[in-house]
């Protein structure tokens, strides 16, 4: 008796366990909606970005979204300055990666194809990637060295 009521228990738990990560993954296939905002300027165009900060929201990016406003776009902030790269696995939007630097020059841009795992990197250590829809430098004549502005990249 003793024996069939742990297994019930056992049971109960392997069903909530899978359950949870069930769910998790559910939710790892969804697009991210809910990050802080953050308003940047490129000229006199402004930017709606959406701020993935931390290493999961980083990861996740623009990922499974299937399309996005034309002034919206996604600013990861890294702790601190490295080479970054970036792809699109998961990603169905074509993307151009703007690289910055602190100061907020862009240093590089490349642009992205969909679910392609080909990795685009800064061409210098950068601590910020801003993502639009692809061709939103380009029709916005905004090409390496020019400058972007918003609260991070602000001199202290």
């Amino acid at each position: 008796m003793r024996q069939n009521i742990a297994m019930k228990y056992i049971a109960i738990g392997l069903l909530g366990l899978a359950t949870a990560l069930g769910n998790a993954s559910h939710a790892q296939n969804a697009p991210q909606m809910d990050l802080q905002r953050i308003r940047l300027t490129a000229g006199m165009h402004l930017i709606d970005a959406q701020v993935a900060a931390s290493p999961e929201q980083r990861s996740t990016g623009l990922m499974f979204r299937q399309d996005m406003p034309p002034s919206e776009g996604m600013l990861f902030v890294f702790e601190q300055a490295t080479v970054q790269c970036f792809w699109m696995k998961n990603t169905p939007l074509p993307l151009s990666a703007a690289f910055v630097a602190d100061d907020g020059r862009i240093v590089n841009l490349a642009d992205m194809k969909p679910h392609s795992t080909d990795s685009h990197c800064s061409t210098q250590p950068v601590r910020y990637v801003l993502e639009m829809n692809q061709g939103w430098f380009g029709k916005k004549g905004i090409k390496p060295g020019f400058k972007l502005g918003g609260k991070p990249f602000e001199t202290r």
